[in-house]
């Protein structure tokens, strides 16, 4: 208990005086966790919106993968991207390994089936009669399609907070691919990991507390747009 006590007081102290290690630490993950869940629900939503709008032999597999790649183990990840950007990789002329690139390359592979996975359970829940009813009221294809995602708007917010929350909770990926170098790579789950393993147990409760904190502020934000205007 005095270990947990301590982590309290270490949190409160470092939230009070502005820490600026903390204060850069937090940035960099709001940072690459936030691209890395743009990017992937431009991608996830893509995939969504193609698979559940069109019929085309395979499509039971194109799910299925879709599904499986929600479990996607984050380290499976860190792996595939760090071959793929180490020095003789097929991307490493682009010189991005341990950077924040590299990081936010894998959150977003991560985070991408997670989006599409939830994102086309919504689209395909919608009632199969609305897409023809829409067409027929003379709504062009791509109008249908954003009629379609604003009455799916529920769920797919619920996907967005669920790709944002995979990613900025994920510790595997990013010490492989970022290497958690001070200053460059370092984010709250790898500091996190790193004060543990030297026995700094306040710290490290303290930075998950922080953690805690960001993802709560960032979700607390997506749940009020997701239930603006709802009746209680």
């Amino acid at each position: 208990m005095d270990l947990i006590w301590e982590g309290l007081r270490k949190a409160l102290e470092l939230l009070l005086t502005l820490d600026s290690e903390v204060l850069r630490i937090t940035w960099l993950s709001l940072q690459v966790s936030g691209a890395a869940t743009l990017i992937s629900l431009a991608i996830g939503l893509t995939l969504a919106v193609v698979v559940a709008l069109n019929e085309f032999p395979g499509k039971r597999l194109v799910i299925a993968l879709l599904n499986t790649g929600m479990g996607l183990p984050p380290v499976v990840v860190g792996l595939f991207v760090t071959v793929l950007l180490w020095r003789n990789g097929p991307l490493g002329s682009l010189g991005i390994l341990y950077t924040p690139s590299a990081m936010i390359l894998a959150q977003a592979i991560i985070a991408s089936p997670i989006i599409a996975g939830i994102s086309l359970a919504a689209l395909q829940h919608l009632p199969q009669g609305l897409r023809l009813q829409i067409l027929a009221l003379g709504a062009s294809r791509p109008q249908m399609v954003w009629l379609l995602l604003k009455e799916a708007k529920l769920p797919l917010l619920a996907a967005v907070m669920a790709g944002f929350g995979g990613v900025i909770s994920e510790v595997g990926a990013s010490i492989m691919v970022g290497g958690n170098i001070k200053g460059q790579t370092r984010v709250l789950t790898t500091a996190t990991v790193m004060e543990t393993g030297k026995g700094n147990f306040d710290v490290a409760i303290a930075l998950s507390l922080v953690l805690l904190v960001l993802a709560f502020s960032v979700n607390a934000v997506l749940t009020h747009l997701q239930q603006r205007g709802r009746r209680p």
